[in-house]
Protein backbone atom coordinates (compact mmCIF):
# COMPACT_ATOMS: atom_id res chain seq x y z
CA UNK A 1 0.00 0.00 0.00
CA UNK A 2 1.52 3.24 -0.69
CA UNK A 3 0.85 5.21 2.15
CA UNK A 4 2.36 8.68 0.58
CA UNK A 5 0.04 8.36 -1.91
CA UNK A 6 -2.51 7.53 0.50
CA UNK A 7 -1.79 10.92 2.81
CA UNK A 8 -1.64 13.23 -0.25
CA UNK A 9 -5.10 12.29 -1.66
CA UNK A 10 -6.09 12.38 2.04
CA UNK A 11 -5.32 15.50 2.53
CA UNK A 12 -6.57 17.19 -0.62
CA UNK A 13 -9.51 15.64 -0.40
CA UNK A 14 -10.05 16.95 2.99
CA UNK A 15 -9.75 20.35 1.84
CA UNK A 16 -11.92 19.84 -1.07
CA UNK A 17 -14.46 18.58 1.22
CA UNK A 18 -13.72 21.46 3.45
CA UNK A 19 -13.87 24.19 0.35
CA UNK A 20 -17.12 22.57 -1.07
CA UNK A 21 -19.20 21.97 2.43
CA UNK A 22 -17.51 24.28 4.96
CA UNK A 23 -19.26 24.16 8.42
CA UNK A 24 -20.68 27.65 9.94
CA UNK A 25 -20.79 26.61 13.60
CA UNK A 26 -19.33 25.76 16.23
CA UNK A 27 -16.82 28.24 16.27
CA UNK A 28 -13.76 25.77 16.45
CA UNK A 29 -15.32 23.50 13.82
CA UNK A 30 -16.45 26.59 11.37
CA UNK A 31 -12.57 27.60 12.28
CA UNK A 32 -10.85 24.14 11.28
CA UNK A 33 -12.98 24.37 7.81
CA UNK A 34 -11.26 26.91 7.00
CA UNK A 35 -8.10 26.86 7.27
CA UNK A 36 -7.96 23.06 6.14
CA UNK A 37 -10.16 24.64 3.14
CA UNK A 38 -8.29 27.53 2.11
CA UNK A 39 -6.06 26.38 -0.59
CA UNK A 40 -8.00 23.98 -2.29
CA UNK A 41 -10.70 26.89 -2.58
CA UNK A 42 -8.39 29.74 -3.54
CA UNK A 43 -5.65 27.69 -5.65
CA UNK A 44 -7.75 25.15 -6.73
CA UNK A 45 -5.34 24.56 -9.82
CA UNK A 46 -1.89 23.73 -7.68
CA UNK A 47 -4.17 21.09 -5.80
CA UNK A 48 -5.16 19.65 -9.00
CA UNK A 49 -1.38 19.76 -9.82
CA UNK A 50 -0.41 18.18 -6.93
CA UNK A 51 -3.13 15.17 -7.12
CA UNK A 52 -2.22 14.40 -10.56
CA UNK A 53 1.37 14.12 -10.01
CA UNK A 54 0.95 12.10 -7.06
CA UNK A 55 -1.07 9.97 -8.96
CA UNK A 56 1.18 9.76 -11.72
CA UNK A 57 4.42 9.08 -9.24
CA UNK A 58 2.05 6.00 -7.62
CA UNK A 59 1.57 4.42 -11.57
CA UNK A 60 5.31 4.81 -12.25
CA UNK A 61 6.30 2.77 -9.23
CA UNK A 62 3.42 0.33 -9.83
CA UNK A 63 1.95 1.25 -6.41
CA UNK A 64 -1.74 0.91 -7.90
CA UNK A 65 -2.29 -2.54 -7.82
CA UNK A 66 -3.57 -3.04 -4.19
CA UNK A 67 -7.21 -3.08 -3.07
CA UNK A 68 -6.25 0.14 -0.82
CA UNK A 69 -4.35 1.76 -3.54
CA UNK A 70 -7.43 1.44 -5.92
CA UNK A 71 -9.73 2.90 -3.19
CA UNK A 72 -7.37 5.82 -2.83
CA UNK A 73 -6.91 6.68 -6.47
CA UNK A 74 -11.11 6.56 -6.81
CA UNK A 75 -11.00 9.12 -3.85
CA UNK A 76 -8.48 11.49 -5.65
CA UNK A 77 -10.90 11.18 -8.62
CA UNK A 78 -13.48 12.24 -6.43
CA UNK A 79 -11.55 14.86 -5.08
CA UNK A 80 -10.44 16.14 -8.80
CA UNK A 81 -14.10 16.14 -9.71
CA UNK A 82 -14.43 18.36 -6.05
CA UNK A 83 -12.02 20.80 -7.38
CA UNK A 84 -13.43 21.43 -11.11
CA UNK A 85 -16.55 22.68 -9.12
CA UNK A 86 -14.48 24.56 -6.90
CA UNK A 87 -13.04 26.10 -10.31
CA UNK A 88 -16.20 26.83 -12.03
CA UNK A 89 -17.69 28.37 -8.44
CA UNK A 90 -14.47 30.79 -8.93
CA UNK A 91 -15.19 31.85 -12.68
CA UNK A 92 -19.12 33.18 -11.38
CA UNK A 93 -16.88 35.99 -9.77
CA UNK A 94 -16.69 37.54 -12.80
CA UNK A 95 -20.63 37.68 -13.80
CA UNK A 96 -21.38 38.25 -9.70
CA UNK A 97 -19.21 41.67 -9.45
CA UNK A 98 -20.28 42.88 -13.23
CA UNK A 99 -24.11 42.41 -12.15
CA UNK A 100 -23.35 44.14 -8.64
CA UNK A 101 -22.04 47.33 -10.34
CA UNK A 102 -24.46 47.35 -13.32
CA UNK A 103 -27.06 47.27 -9.83
CA UNK A 104 -25.55 50.19 -8.48
CA UNK A 105 -24.03 52.07 -11.06
CA UNK A 106 -26.81 51.24 -13.95
CA UNK A 107 -26.04 49.66 -17.12
CA UNK A 108 -23.55 52.95 -18.68
CA UNK A 109 -21.14 52.46 -15.84
CA UNK A 110 -18.49 51.60 -18.15
CA UNK A 111 -19.10 54.21 -21.20
CA UNK A 112 -18.98 56.77 -18.38
CA UNK A 113 -15.05 55.90 -17.23
CA UNK A 114 -12.44 58.65 -18.34
CA UNK A 115 -11.21 57.54 -21.38
CA UNK A 116 -7.85 57.33 -20.06
CA UNK A 117 -8.75 55.51 -17.14
CA UNK A 118 -11.23 52.89 -19.27
CA UNK A 119 -7.80 52.28 -21.51
CA UNK A 120 -5.77 51.94 -18.29
CA UNK A 121 -8.07 48.57 -16.98
CA UNK A 122 -6.88 44.65 -17.31
CA UNK A 123 -8.35 43.26 -20.27
CA UNK A 124 -7.28 39.75 -19.20
CA UNK A 125 -6.48 37.95 -16.33
CA UNK A 126 -3.29 36.80 -15.29
CA UNK A 127 -3.43 33.30 -15.99
CA UNK A 128 0.28 31.93 -16.05
CA UNK A 129 0.38 33.52 -12.05
CA UNK A 130 -3.36 31.92 -11.49
CA UNK A 131 -2.19 28.67 -12.40
CA UNK A 132 0.91 28.83 -10.29
CA UNK A 133 -1.46 30.30 -7.41
CA UNK A 134 1.25 31.17 -5.40
CA UNK A 135 2.12 35.40 -5.22
CA UNK A 136 4.63 36.69 -7.58
CA UNK A 137 6.21 39.72 -7.12
CA UNK A 138 6.37 42.23 -9.60
CA UNK A 139 9.95 43.37 -11.32
CA UNK A 140 8.05 46.29 -12.42
CA UNK A 141 6.86 47.24 -8.48
CA UNK A 142 9.28 48.40 -5.60
CA UNK A 143 8.71 47.94 -2.51
CA UNK A 144 10.21 50.55 0.07
CA UNK A 145 9.43 48.72 3.42
CA UNK A 146 8.95 49.49 7.13
CA UNK A 147 8.91 53.08 7.08
CA UNK A 148 8.07 54.90 10.26
CA UNK A 149 4.23 56.61 11.32
CA UNK A 150 4.47 56.90 14.38
CA UNK A 151 5.93 56.04 17.67
CA UNK A 152 4.94 52.66 18.23
CA UNK A 153 7.95 50.29 16.80
CA UNK A 154 7.44 47.93 14.23
CA UNK A 155 3.67 48.08 14.53
CA UNK A 156 3.64 51.80 13.17
CA UNK A 157 5.70 51.13 10.27
CA UNK A 158 4.44 50.83 6.96
CA UNK A 159 5.45 49.37 3.28
CA UNK A 160 5.35 51.70 0.13
CA UNK A 161 4.73 50.16 -3.27
CA UNK A 162 5.18 51.91 -6.49
CA UNK A 163 6.26 51.92 -10.06
CA UNK A 164 10.08 51.42 -10.57
CA UNK A 165 10.03 53.99 -12.91
CA UNK A 166 8.53 56.35 -10.08
CA UNK A 167 6.17 57.95 -12.14
CA UNK A 168 4.22 61.04 -10.76
CA UNK A 169 0.95 61.72 -10.29
CA UNK A 170 -0.39 58.79 -9.23
CA UNK A 171 -3.35 58.12 -6.83
CA UNK A 172 -3.14 56.56 -3.48
CA UNK A 173 -4.29 52.92 -2.18
CA UNK A 174 -3.97 52.75 2.12
CA UNK A 175 -4.44 49.21 2.57
CA UNK A 176 -4.72 47.25 6.34
CA UNK A 177 -4.75 43.73 6.99
CA UNK A 178 -7.17 41.62 8.90
CA UNK A 179 -6.41 39.06 11.84
CA UNK A 180 -9.15 40.01 14.12
CA UNK A 181 -7.29 42.53 15.91
CA UNK A 182 -4.81 40.04 17.39
CA UNK A 183 -2.36 39.33 14.80
CA UNK A 184 -2.10 39.81 11.14
CA UNK A 185 1.14 41.56 9.41
CA UNK A 186 1.47 44.75 6.18
CA UNK A 187 2.76 41.82 4.08
CA UNK A 188 0.68 38.85 3.81
CA UNK A 189 -2.55 39.55 2.42
CA UNK A 190 -4.13 41.93 -0.99
CA UNK A 191 -0.62 41.54 -2.59
CA UNK A 192 -2.12 40.91 -6.06
CA UNK A 193 -4.26 44.21 -5.22
CA UNK A 194 -1.32 45.94 -3.96
CA UNK A 195 0.93 45.39 -7.00
CA UNK A 196 -1.93 45.61 -9.90
CA UNK A 197 -2.37 49.39 -8.67
CA UNK A 198 1.61 49.82 -8.14
CA UNK A 199 2.44 48.62 -11.25
CA UNK A 200 -0.78 50.98 -13.08
CA UNK A 201 1.15 54.00 -11.31
CA UNK A 202 -0.53 54.05 -7.85
CA UNK A 203 1.18 54.56 -4.79
CA UNK A 204 0.09 52.03 -2.32
CA UNK A 205 0.54 51.85 1.41
CA UNK A 206 0.13 48.66 3.49
CA UNK A 207 0.56 49.19 7.11
CA UNK A 208 0.96 47.33 10.52
CA UNK A 209 -1.06 48.85 13.17
CA UNK A 210 -1.08 48.20 17.31
CA UNK A 211 -2.93 44.75 18.19
CA UNK A 212 -4.62 43.11 21.23
CA UNK A 213 -4.11 43.07 23.77
CA UNK A 214 -1.87 45.71 23.99
CA UNK A 215 -3.81 48.20 22.02
CA UNK A 216 -7.61 48.52 22.00
CA UNK A 217 -10.23 50.42 19.84
CA UNK A 218 -9.08 53.85 20.07
CA UNK A 219 -5.53 53.00 19.30
CA UNK A 220 -6.35 51.09 16.28
CA UNK A 221 -8.39 53.92 14.68
CA UNK A 222 -6.24 56.37 15.84
CA UNK A 223 -2.93 54.41 14.12
CA UNK A 224 -5.31 54.40 10.92
CA UNK A 225 -5.82 58.30 10.52
CA UNK A 226 -2.08 57.89 11.35
CA UNK A 227 -1.49 56.46 8.02
CA UNK A 228 -3.56 58.76 6.20
CA UNK A 229 -2.27 61.68 7.48
CA UNK A 230 1.26 60.38 6.95
CA UNK A 231 0.05 59.48 3.02
CA UNK A 232 -1.11 63.21 2.60
CA UNK A 233 1.86 64.72 4.37
CA UNK A 234 4.19 62.29 2.82
CA UNK A 235 3.02 60.95 -1.00
CA UNK A 236 4.58 63.06 -3.07
CA UNK A 237 7.70 62.24 -2.04
CA UNK A 238 7.10 59.11 -3.55
CA UNK A 239 5.34 60.86 -6.57
CA UNK A 240 1.34 60.40 -5.35
CA UNK A 241 -1.36 63.01 -5.71
CA UNK A 242 -2.37 62.74 -2.76
CA UNK A 243 -5.58 64.71 -3.50
CA UNK A 244 -6.95 61.20 -4.83
CA UNK A 245 -6.89 58.74 -1.91
CA UNK A 246 -8.71 55.12 -1.52
CA UNK A 247 -8.85 53.76 1.33
CA UNK A 248 -9.20 49.62 1.57
CA UNK A 249 -8.45 46.53 4.15
CA UNK A 250 -9.47 43.07 4.74
CA UNK A 251 -11.44 41.36 7.54
CA UNK A 252 -10.27 43.44 10.88
CA UNK A 253 -8.70 45.60 8.13
CA UNK A 254 -12.00 46.45 6.47
CA UNK A 255 -13.80 47.08 9.90
CA UNK A 256 -11.01 49.90 10.16
CA UNK A 257 -11.98 50.80 6.63
CA UNK A 258 -15.50 51.72 7.07
CA UNK A 259 -15.05 53.59 10.62
CA UNK A 260 -12.52 55.75 8.98
CA UNK A 261 -14.77 56.47 5.65
CA UNK A 262 -17.19 57.31 7.90
CA UNK A 263 -15.46 59.54 10.79
CA UNK A 264 -13.73 61.58 8.27
CA UNK A 265 -11.88 64.78 9.91
CA UNK A 266 -13.28 63.81 12.94
CA UNK A 267 -10.84 65.67 15.72
CA UNK A 268 -11.99 62.55 18.50
CA UNK A 269 -10.66 60.21 16.43
CA UNK A 270 -7.76 62.05 15.84
CA UNK A 271 -5.61 62.85 18.97
CA UNK A 272 -2.67 65.27 18.29
CA UNK A 273 -2.95 65.58 14.71
CA UNK A 274 -6.82 67.02 14.79
CA UNK A 275 -6.61 69.19 11.95
CA UNK A 276 -4.53 67.01 9.36
CA UNK A 277 -6.83 65.93 6.33
CA UNK A 278 -7.81 62.64 6.81
CA UNK A 279 -10.72 62.22 4.23
CA UNK A 280 -11.27 59.20 1.55
CA UNK A 281 -12.08 59.65 -1.88
CA UNK A 282 -13.17 55.54 -1.93
CA UNK A 283 -13.83 52.64 0.52
CA UNK A 284 -12.90 49.16 -0.41
CA UNK A 285 -13.80 46.43 1.83
CA UNK A 286 -13.11 42.99 1.70
CA UNK A 287 -14.41 39.89 3.96
CA UNK A 288 -15.03 42.45 6.62
CA UNK A 289 -16.47 42.50 10.17
CA UNK A 290 -18.88 45.11 10.87
CA UNK A 291 -19.96 44.51 14.25
CA UNK A 292 -18.63 46.07 17.86
CA UNK A 293 -15.31 45.92 18.96
CA UNK A 294 -14.59 43.80 21.59
CA UNK A 295 -15.69 44.71 25.40
CA UNK A 296 -16.61 48.10 23.05
CA UNK A 297 -19.78 49.82 24.68
CA UNK A 298 -22.81 48.60 22.66
CA UNK A 299 -23.10 50.25 19.27
CA UNK A 300 -20.39 52.34 19.50
CA UNK A 301 -17.82 50.67 17.78
CA UNK A 302 -19.32 49.50 14.61
CA UNK A 303 -19.14 51.21 11.77
CA UNK A 304 -23.21 51.25 11.10
CA UNK A 305 -23.42 53.70 13.88
CA UNK A 306 -21.67 56.41 11.56
CA UNK A 307 -23.31 56.07 8.35
CA UNK A 308 -24.04 59.65 7.39
CA UNK A 309 -25.33 60.84 3.65
CA UNK A 310 -21.94 62.03 3.11
CA UNK A 311 -20.36 59.00 3.08
CA UNK A 312 -17.58 58.29 0.36
CA UNK A 313 -18.37 55.56 -2.51
CA UNK A 314 -18.00 52.14 -0.93
CA UNK A 315 -17.19 48.78 -2.66
CA UNK A 316 -17.99 45.91 -0.58
CA UNK A 317 -17.29 42.39 -1.37
CA UNK A 318 -18.27 39.58 0.46
CA UNK A 319 -18.31 35.55 -0.24
CA UNK A 320 -21.47 33.37 0.50
CA UNK A 321 -19.05 30.70 2.02
CA UNK A 322 -17.76 32.66 5.16
CA UNK A 323 -16.94 30.99 8.34
CA UNK A 324 -15.98 33.10 10.05
CA UNK A 325 -17.45 36.25 9.18
CA UNK A 326 -20.90 34.94 7.78
CA UNK A 327 -22.02 36.78 4.78
CA UNK A 328 -25.31 38.30 6.40
CA UNK A 329 -23.50 40.89 8.35
CA UNK A 330 -21.71 41.77 5.19
CA UNK A 331 -25.79 42.49 3.59
CA UNK A 332 -26.61 44.00 6.45
CA UNK A 333 -24.10 46.36 6.55
CA UNK A 334 -24.59 47.50 2.91
CA UNK A 335 -28.11 47.66 3.65
CA UNK A 336 -27.56 50.42 6.55
CA UNK A 337 -25.67 52.20 4.57
CA UNK A 338 -27.28 52.31 1.31
CA UNK A 339 -30.38 53.46 3.41
CA UNK A 340 -28.15 56.79 4.47
CA UNK A 341 -25.31 57.31 1.91
CA UNK A 342 -26.14 59.95 -1.06
CA UNK A 343 -23.29 57.77 -2.63
CA UNK A 344 -23.14 54.49 -4.52
CA UNK A 345 -22.50 51.35 -2.38
CA UNK A 346 -21.41 48.57 -4.45
CA UNK A 347 -22.28 45.27 -3.24
CA UNK A 348 -20.53 41.95 -4.42
CA UNK A 349 -21.34 38.46 -2.69
CA UNK A 350 -18.79 36.08 -4.48
CA UNK A 351 -20.32 32.31 -4.49
CA UNK A 352 -18.36 30.11 -2.87
CA UNK A 353 -15.93 32.59 -1.75
CA UNK A 354 -14.43 31.96 2.04
CA UNK A 355 -12.54 34.56 4.22
CA UNK A 356 -9.40 35.33 3.60
CA UNK A 357 -9.63 34.98 -0.60
CA UNK A 358 -7.05 37.93 -1.09
CA UNK A 359 -3.99 35.54 0.34
CA UNK A 360 -3.20 34.26 -3.57
CA UNK A 361 -3.99 34.77 -7.30
CA UNK A 362 -6.73 33.33 -8.35
CA UNK A 363 -9.77 33.44 -11.12
CA UNK A 364 -11.82 34.69 -7.91
CA UNK A 365 -9.58 37.51 -6.53
CA UNK A 366 -7.99 38.61 -9.69
CA UNK A 367 -11.49 39.77 -10.54
CA UNK A 368 -11.84 41.69 -7.22
CA UNK A 369 -8.60 43.44 -8.31
CA UNK A 370 -10.31 44.66 -11.61
CA UNK A 371 -13.31 45.29 -9.67
CA UNK A 372 -11.46 47.43 -6.82
CA UNK A 373 -9.32 49.14 -10.17
CA UNK A 374 -12.57 49.58 -11.98
CA UNK A 375 -14.54 51.47 -9.31
CA UNK A 376 -11.70 53.60 -8.44
CA UNK A 377 -11.79 54.60 -12.24
CA UNK A 378 -15.61 55.48 -11.72
CA UNK A 379 -14.96 57.41 -8.68
CA UNK A 380 -12.20 59.39 -10.39
CA UNK A 381 -13.66 59.60 -13.60
CA UNK A 382 -17.09 61.24 -11.76
CA UNK A 383 -14.42 63.40 -9.57
CA UNK A 384 -12.84 64.85 -13.11
CA UNK A 385 -16.85 65.67 -14.42
CA UNK A 386 -17.32 67.51 -11.15
CA UNK A 387 -14.30 69.31 -11.14
CA UNK A 388 -15.48 70.52 -14.61
CA UNK A 389 -18.60 71.42 -13.73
Amino acid sequence: MPYGYLFSVALIACGTAAALYPLRRPERLAGLTFRAGIVPNEVPFMALFLLLGSTLIAAAQQDLGSLGAKITAGVAVAAAVGLVVVIRRQLTAGPSIENAFRDALGGGWRESLAPDLADGLRRRLPYGRILVGLFIWRRDVKRIANLSYGDAGKRNRLDVYRHRSAPKGGPVLVYFHGGGYYSGRKNREARPLLNRLAGQGWVCISANYRLRPKADFLDHLTDAKKVIAWAREHGHEYGADTDTLFMSGSSAGAHMTALCALTQNDPAYQAGFETADTSITGAICLYGYYGDYYGHPEGTSTPMAYVREDAPPFLVVHGDADSLVPVQAARDFVGTLRGASANPVIYAELPGAQHSFDLFHSLRFDRVVDAAEAFAAWVRSRQDTDDRA
